[in-house]
């Protein structure tokens, strides 16, 4: 396991690993970083959990329409597919 590229989310039902890939999506990577270190994702709920399918968070108001005062990011889409335990960023 890589620290420096390893995000741990502990929820009420445990802790969730989650492997980030800068080879594949390295702006998104650093802006998730530099949010969870100044600890913009503390305290935040998933705000949307369709059981089975996906769990949406990240945004401050608990709605899912808010996001973080820093810059909008350029896409970084990839060849990777979207298959059970795959994390991606929603864009609005």
């Amino acid at each position: 396991m890589d620290p420096e590229n390893t995000l741990l989310i502990d929820t009420e039902t445990g802790r969730v690993t989650i492997r980030l890939r800068p080879d594949l999506a390295p702006q998104h990577v650093d802006r998730i970083k530099e949010l969870a270190r100044e600890g913009f994702y503390d305290g935040v709920a998933f705000h949307r959990v369709i059981p089975g399918f996906m769990a949406q968070g990240g945004c401050p108001n608990g709605t899912g329409t808010g996001g973080s005062s820093k810059p909008n990011l350029p896409a970084e889409f990839s060849r990777e597919p979207h298959v059970r335990g795959v994390c991606s960023m929603a864009r609005t």
